[in-house]
């Protein structure tokens, strides 16, 4: 079968197709023919080896932390799925990743797919809406009422962010650019310039989604009501905040039970999954480059 694989930690360049065997599922595992995965940053950070210490893999090694496939064998003690089955779901960092014809994947980690969208396009669900979930409801614990900004607004994860914000009663000021600025607003936020100089007034949290300098991160800080909350995936927030400000940093966790109820939310019409492009898996290592050159923009889902 082909797989993107990089056989050293560094640019796009490490990067190659290769043809290597089909796996065959172990115990608790299924195989799943891949229609899609999608970039994610940290796959850059993971290739390039920013992150070796946290996420150790074995070289050579295939990105992509997300994946929409069929099923097409069954393990040993998997119960709940059958072959045919078209699912969803976020792979563990360490292990081999979908940007491949198949996949190995632990059964408790998927999650049926959506049925009103293409099965490739699914695979931007996982990682990104998952991230937006945890740090909202499980992190800075937003209610309704609230006044919440979502820095970054743009991206895959902002734009889940402001949905389900908005759904969940919160007033969402969101930052973007002008490309982005009518579907964001379509969802029910404010949107402002990506300069939050432009920010006026506090907010009972924080989101922040965009790589930004600490000083920023200040001037975010800045904006959050006294007992607040400032939750990022990117830069860290200032710690000991004398307005008792709480600064935290969210990584995504896999939780097949949430993931099955954001489909449920894209299949009834409420949560919109936004693709910037689609490629082919050959043109993978393209995607890295240019998010390395930083001009990537929006959720990119890679097609077997």
């Amino acid at each position: 079968m082909k797989v993107i694989r990089f056989h050293e930690h560094g640019d796009a360049g490490t990067m190659q197709l290769d043809d290597v065997e089909q796996p065959t599922p172990g115990s608790g595992q299924v195989l799943i023919k891949v229609a899609g995965t999608s970039f994610n940053p940290v796959d850059a950070s993971i290739r390039a080896g920013y992150l070796r210490q946290v996420f150790p893999v074995a070289l050579p090694h295939t990105p992509g932390i997300d994946v929409a496939g069929t099923v097409t064998a069954l393990g040993e003690g998997v119960t709940g799925l059958q072959v045919g089955a078209r699912v969803i779901g976020f792979l563990p960092m360490t292990a081999d990743g979908a940007a491949a014809e198949y996949v190995l994947a632990p059964a408790e980690a998927l999650a049926a797919a959506p049925t009103t969208i293409p099965l490739a396009d699914a695979a931007a669900l996982p990682a990104t809406g998952l991230t937006a979930w945890q740090a909202l409801f499980d992190h800075a614990d937003v209610q309704p009422g609230q006044r919440i900004l979502v820095n970054g607004a743009g991206g895959a994860v902002g734009g889940y962010a402001v949905q389900l914000a908005v759904q969940a009663g919160a007033t969402v000021v969101a930052t973007a650019g002008e490309r982005n600025a009518e579907r964001l607003r379509g969802y029910g936020a404010q949107v402002t310039d990506r300069d939050i100089d432009g920010v006026t007034g506090r907010f009972d949290t924080v989101l922040n989604f965009a790589p930004v300098p600490a000083a920023d991160m200040a001037a975010l800080a800045g904006l959050v009501r006294d007992g607040g909350a400032l939750v990022t995936t990117t830069t860290p927030g200032p710690q000991d905040d004398p307005r008792g400000v709480r600064s935290i940093s969210v990584f995504v966790q896999s939780d097949a039970g949430r993931l099955a109820a954001l489909v449920e939310r894209v299949d009834a019409g409420r949560l919109h999954v936004h693709i910037a492009d689609h490629v082919t898996l050959d043109e993978l290592p393209a995607v890295h480059a240019r998010s390395d050159a930083g001009t990537l923009s929006g959720k990119t889902v890679i097609v077997s």
